[in-house]
């Protein structure tokens, strides 16, 4: 939509732009809202239900999109005000957000916190307008999600939010205070391994060896889920002094990395398709998504363009 499109929806709708509003700034701004620059870079955005899951599906594809200087944003749904076994609600969203901070700076990627309660998201129209307010703010070229078959309810929500956004995106009139998208992005859901009603397709599946150490210090970062324990730990079993704390990180990097390790394990044969029959079988870690069927479906080359890292 050009400039005088956009313009009759903020007369239409009643919303004012910056005082400054012009032609030179639009791929900027809008109606006061800041919105990512059409440079030529990628857009990458991915909703976790939680501030850790975006870290534990894709920092290593965030952390290699980060590295060849696109711009990658990591959404937390709720901001995990439940998630400790020992404290909660503000003191506890507050440092759940510092750990995901932590973690976006070691990946090199952004990252925001939504104000939802722990384990109380839902797919609400007003959660969809965020959702597609965020997809568009950031001009996204890729929208990476849970799937919506899941254990935890934010999870399975999350997942549907992002479908329901999959369309709304490009609507004008829904949410008009946001461009809406020139561009159908490539929805993703990232790897799981529950079964009902379908299994999770793997179709992309990518080395994350080049980035498995940041990775893992990202996962590590998050001290109140790993190291003590997150909603289901005790006092018996969290750490009591440095040296304890110390074995605990130890032992988190060691689980996650087995996790990861696994993924590429289970999809050997696909890593081999990619990467050839040498490397293929070398890959130690690998992270997996699913193409959702909303959204543009891509074509292998158009896959290749948008994981450029990969062969």
């Amino acid at each position: 939509m050009g400039f005088a499109g956009r313009l009759v929806l903020a007369l239409v709708y009643g919303f004012a732009g910056s005082g400054d509003f012009s032609a030179a700034d639009e791929s900027t701004t809008f109606a006061g809202r800041r919105v990512r620059a059409d440079d030529g870079k990628l857009g990458i955005i991915e909703f976790g239900a939680h501030p850790d899951d975006c870290e534990i599906r894709a920092a290593g594809v965030g952390a290699m999109w980060s590295a060849m200087g696109h711009d990658v944003k990591f959404v937390s749904a709720t901001n995990g005000d439940i998630g400790h076994w020992k404290m909660a609600g503000g003191p506890l969203a507050k440092r759940r957000n510092a750990e995901a901070q932590t973690a976006a700076k070691i990946l090199g990627v952004t990252s925001e916190v939504l104000d939802i309660h722990d384990g109380e998201l839902m797919p609400t129209l007003e959660n969809r307008k965020t959702f597609t307010r965020l997809i568009r703010q950031w001009n996204a070229d890729i929208v990476i999600a849970h799937r919506p078959c899941d254990y935890h309810p934010d999870h399975r929500y999350t997942g549907v939010l992002m479908q329901d956004s999959a369309y709304m995106v490009a609507v004008p009139f829904l949410c008009p205070d946001t461009p809406p998208l020139k561009k159908h992005p490539v929805f993703l859901y990232s790897y799981d391994r529950f079964q009902t009603p379908a299994p999770f397709r793997p179709d992309i599946v990518v080395s994350i060896d080049p980035v498995i150490e940041k990775k893992l210090d990202a996962v590590v970062a998050m001290e109140s889920q790993f190291v003590e324990g997150g909603a289901l730990g005790s006092a018996d079993r969290a750490p009591k002094n440095a040296a304890e704390r110390e074995i605990a990180r130890k032992r988190v990097r060691e689980s996650f990395g087995r996790r990861f390790a696994a993924v590429a394990d289970r999809y050997r044969e696909k890593l081999v398709a990619v990467y050839g029959e040498e490397k293929g079988k070398q890959i130690r870690y690998a992270e997996a998504f699913e193409i959702c069927e909303y959204g543009r479906q891509p074509t292998a080359e158009e896959l290749r363009q948008l994981f450029p890292f990969l062969p």
